[in-house]
């Protein structure tokens, strides 16, 4: 059991003996759940997973709509971020790996809208 779970389980203790319902306990405990390291890591690699897809699609349509480099260049960065993210999100740096994520992403459609004609 981690310190948090002693942790967790003492205050349980000290609040049943305070008085107070079994019910309201769970109720406090689920309000303070968060993703677990490992849920985060596969949750951010899923997202950069999806947003990769999605930056290829739109990729294949801008090319196909109008061949530039540019866009070959700016939608190209915005799969390599996004693979950067991955496996950033795979050495445990998912916070990091989400700030540049969004980051990314909002850079990439902001440069498609303001550069690519």
């Amino acid at each position: 059991m981690s310190t948090s779970d002693q942790d967790r389980d003492q205050q349980q203790e000290q609040d049943h003996e305070a008085g107070e319902s079994p019910a309201e306990i769970s109720g406090a405990a689920t309000q303070e759940q968060r993703l677990t390291p490992r849920q985060a890591r596969r949750l951010r690699v899923f997202l950069s997973s999806a947003g990769m897809a999605a930056m290829a699609v739109v990729l294949a349509l801008r090319i196909a709509s109008r061949s530039s480099v540019l866009v070959v260049g700016v939608y190209g960065l915005a799969l390599i971020l996004c693979g950067v993210v991955i496996e950033l999100s795979r050495n445990g740096r998912t916070r990091l790996g989400s700030w540049l994520l969004g980051a990314g992403l909002v850079a990439a459609v902001g440069a498609d809208w303001l550069l690519i004609p």
